[in-house]
């Protein structure tokens, strides 16, 4: 340990989906300590900016264009994340879609692009970096920080939302399998579980006068969470400080599990 705990200088992230929401609040948390960012998403004018406005912290940022659904889109974009970067320290697999309706009369397609885009494109994401941090760790390097990006909705029934939070719960169990299985590389794999979040997503329901009443209300804190919130978690699992700390499930939620 040193003096500099929460220090980034000289790593570098991969956040998927960092280009608005919960995924730029991490990259915003790493980017202020020193760390170099790779960001994907699908929206490459929304890419183009986050990587300007990041770049003003001083780090060393690239985006790629990539949907984690496509399986041959993700092993191309970390071969070309490994190319500009030469490494990747921690990966942030944040990428995720909803879609809600009466359970009943879900449409199956509806179904399979939640679960091709929150537990594939995990998957795809998190054994391309898990293959490079073995790799690296048996080269004499070893080290290296996996983050799933679970949700409150796999801790509680949320109607309406079954596959959301099926996919959610699925993040969950496979982190912490990650973390025995990679253990005794250095790595370390946990998820960040988010509460009621203020995101392009979320938008909607959150202007929904009915469903701010009866959610608000329930939020020890007495806020939506907001991107910011996700900063200093995104830099403690990134840093030295964690590097003991594995297999775990991080609620931010402002305490609305508890209450």
């Amino acid at each position: 340990m040193t003096d500099k705990l929460f220090d980034l200088t000289g790593k570098v992230a991969l956040i998927t989906g960092g280009n608005s929401g919960i995924g730029l609040g991490f990259a915003e948390g790493v980017a202020k300590h020193g760390a170099d960012i790779c960001i994907w998403g699908r929206n490459v004018e929304k890419n183009a900016d986050v990587v300007k406005q990041l770049s003003s912290f001083g780090a060393k940022v690239h985006g790629i264009q990539c949907d984690v659904a496509n399986e041959k889109e993700v092993e191309q974009s970390f071969a070309e994340t490994i190319e500009v970067f030469g490494r990747v320290d921690s990966c942030f697999a944040n990428a995720g879609v909803a879609r809600s309706g009466r359970f009943e009369d879900f449409p199956t397609e509806d179904w399979s692009h939640v679960i091709d885009v929150n537990l594939n494109g995990l998957f795809y994401t998190l054994r391309c970096a898990a293959r490079h941090m073995k790799q690296r760790a048996e080269a004499g390097d070893p080290g290296g920080r996996l983050i799933g990006t679970s949700s409150l909705g796999a801790l509680m029934g949320m109607a309406r939302v079954e596959a959301y939070g099926a996919s959610k719960g699925a993040v969950i169990s496979m982190m912490q399998a990650l973390a025995v299985e990679y253990a005794r590389h250095g790595v370390t794999a946990n998820s960040v579980l988010p509460g009621h979040i203020e995101t392009a997503m979320t938008a909607d329901n959150y202007a929904n006068e009915k469903f701010a009443n009866a959610i608000l209300p329930r939020i020890p804190a007495r806020r939506w969470g907001d991107r910011s919130d996700f900063e200093g978690i995104a830099v403690y699992l990134m840093s030295d400080a964690s590097r003991y700390h594995t297999g775990d499930s991080l609620l931010i939620d402002g305490g609305f599990f508890l209450y």
